[in-house]
């Protein structure tokens, strides 16, 4: 069925809003309309710190018990790919780090060296009281007390192990410190 020119469904440039405030993001919209049709203003900053907020790729790093749950939070049921999160293999090209478990003393090289090779900006989240603080293993000789004292450490997520909704939490978290950054 063909429509004519006149038929076709007409939408008011004032229905059209490219960025409003919702729940994660508070306050104002990030990018104005100016006096001219079809143009819209933002800072530069703002606008890298959207894109970056928007397109995260975490590099896993499960070493323990905590990375069986961080697993399940990129499964179909919880699905991170609707906030823009896709794992990535490689630290390279990645701009977040997971650490999900216990950190041994002998994992702290491999991990400062994998930090070390990821791409600025990069942000690290301790997953699980192990990553966190040492978790129960406090007095073990083996055991580091918390990924903090060999990378620094963005967003702490609590639990033992913590709930996939609780990871979840941690990279909303994550973008909007990401986005407190770029107001700066």
């Amino acid at each position: 069925m063909e429509m004519n020119k006149d038929e076709r469904p007409r939408v008011a440039a004032k229905e059209l809003t490219l960025v409003s405030p919702n729940k994660y993001w508070p306050g104002e919209s990030l990018l104005h309309k100016s006096g001219a049709p079809g143009i819209i203003t933002g800072k530069v900053d703002e606008l890298v710190a959207m894109a970056r907020k928007s397109s995260l790729w975490p590099m896993t790093f499960g070493l323990a018990c905590c990375a069986i749950e961080m697993i399940s939070t990129y499964m179909a049921h919880h699905d991170l790919d609707r906030f823009g999160i896709v794992p990535w293999p490689s630290p390279r090209q990645s701009d977040v780090m997971i650490v999900a478990g216990t950190v041994v003393k002998k994992m702290a090289e491999p991990i400062k060296l994998l930090y070390e090779q990821m791409p600025s900006p990069k942000w690290v989240i301790a997953m699980g009281s192990c990553a966190t603080c040492g978790g129960p293993y406090t007095r073990s000789y083996s055991v580091v007390m918390g990924v903090d004292k060999i990378v620094p450490v963005d967003i702490y997520v609590p639990g033992c192990p913590p709930r996939p909704e609780a990871l979840m939490d941690g990279l909303i978290k994550l973008q909007e410190k990401i986005m407190r950054e770029g107001k700066r």
